[in-house]
Parts: C-alpha cells; structure tokens; sequence
C-alpha cells in the first residue's frame, strides 16, 4: 500500500486550507511516494504500518471515554474525504478504525512498532499525531480521556509535550481561520494558544519569545525548506505556517507592546 505520502499530503493539505490546501497536499504526498523529499522514498513497511496506525489509533483515541460519538465517527470520514482515499481503502480504513476501538487494543504496542519502523524519520512522527490532533479537534473539544492518550501516542513516538502543544495551538488557530471562512487568522486568537504556538511561557522575557519566534520560522521559512530539498508544490503548505507562527507572534507582541 502506497499510501503514506497520500495521507501526510493530505493531512497537511488539510490543516493548511480545507479541500483546497487537500488537493494541493495530495500532489504533495504523490511526490513523497515517489521519493521527491529530502528523507528519499518510505520503504514499504513504512507506508503500511503509518497507514494501519493511523487509523487504528483514530478509533482508539475515539473510544478513550467510553463511546464513539457521532461527531468523532463524521470527523474521521472527513480526514478519510481529504485524503482522496479510494472506496477500497476507505473499506480498509474504516476496518482499522474499528479495530481501534476495541478493549484490548495493544495500543502500547503499536505504537512503538510504528516508533521502531519510522526510526530517524521525526517529521513523520510528528505528521502522525497532527493527523491524530486533527481527528479529535475535527470532533469538538478535546475530551481528558483523548488528551491523555493522544499523549501517550505523542511520548511513544517521541514528540514532546511542547510540540504536541504547538500542534494543538496551530490547529485550533486554522481551524478558527477556516470557520471565517479562509481568511486570515484573527488577531483575537487566544493568547494562551498564541503562546502554545511558539513554545514559550507566558512569563517568557521578550527576547525568549523572540528567539522563539526566529527559531521557528527559520525551520518553517519556505527559502529554508526548498533549500533543504522540499518540492515546490508544497510551498504553500509552509507559507501557511509561517502565517499562523507569525500571527501568534503579532498577538503576543501586541499585549507586551513589543517592538
């Protein structure tokens, strides 16, 4: 199953603008399938245990309080709808999702066979729980429950608490961006989110929120990606990051009157 690239365009896509930034996302993972990144083409053990996990782990993440709601289940098929999965895989996912969702699910283990299998590749541990993020913002607010073993997941595959705060900071900002309707991100984002977004303390001296600042957009800055081998076509996906990084900054500086 070549299905990794697909579902880390996609999901990207997805997070950077809806059905649009999906479209794009989906020709980005084609070339990721094909090897036209910086990390060279996933092996097929790769492909097949990131495609299984991400779905299995969807419906345990939804089961951890007990129930599936309807919006979970609906949150869900709309990842599966960004991804351009084909009815076939579609089938396959849901199945997974299923599997998920049962009592005894070696959640644990799975985990840290997709840890062994991904091994140095960290942007795909982190492109997994953003997918994970995703389905459980898609779904409403963040249940206790799913908080803590999206966690677990997060640990097990070695994203820290500050990323994974910082995934959650930039999803909830696009997602706000997206209920008006694509526009910019406000400049009334929370706060406390704006501070998640860059990873600092909301006691931070300004020149640790500076530096902070610089250091993450010096890793998102398209000029950077592409000089690091990132294809053309998903150079919108990293403008769009660098716009929710900014904002946060712009939302921080204005309450500190930072210059």
């Amino acid at each position: 199953m070549s299905w990794t690239g697909k579902i880390i365009g996609a999901a990207l896509g997805a997070l950077a603008g809806g059905p649009v930034g999906a479209a794009i996302g989906t020709f980005v993972g084609h070339q990721f399938d094909r090897g036209v990144t910086d990390i060279g083409p996933a092996p097929k053990d790769v492909q097949d245990a990131f495609f299984s996990a991400t779905f299995a782990i969807m419906g345990h993440i939804a089961k951890s309080d007990g129930r599936v709601s309807e919006d979970e289940i609906r949150a869900a098929r709309a990842i599966m709808h960004h991804m351009r999965l084909s009815p076939e895989q579609v089938r396959v996912a849901i199945e997974l999702f299923s599997d998920g969702k049962r009592g005894d699910f070696p959640v644990v283990e799975r985990v840290a066979e997709l840890r062994r299998v991904l091994g140095r590749r960290r942007g795909l541990a982190r492109a997994f729980i953003e997918i994970q993020v995703q389905a459980v913002l898609g779904a409403g607010e963040m249940p206790a429950a799913a908080r803590d073993v999206l966690w677990r997941v997060a640990s097990g595959l070695g994203v820290s608490r500050v990323e994974l705060a910082q995934i959650e900071a930039l999803i909830r900002l696009q997602q706000m961006r997206a209920r008006q309707g694509g526009g910019p991100t406000p400049a009334v984002a929370p706060l406390e989110d704006a501070y998640r977004v860059l990873g600092v303390e909301a006691d931070a001296p300004d020149r640790d929120v500076k530096t902070a600042y610089r250091r993450l957009m010096n890793q998102h800055h398209p000029d950077k990606l592409r000089a690091r081998g990132m294809p053309e076509s998903m150079l919108p996906v990293a403008e769009e990051k660098t716009q929710e990084i900014r904002a946060a900054y712009d939302r921080i500086r204005a309450v500190r009157g930072m210059r």
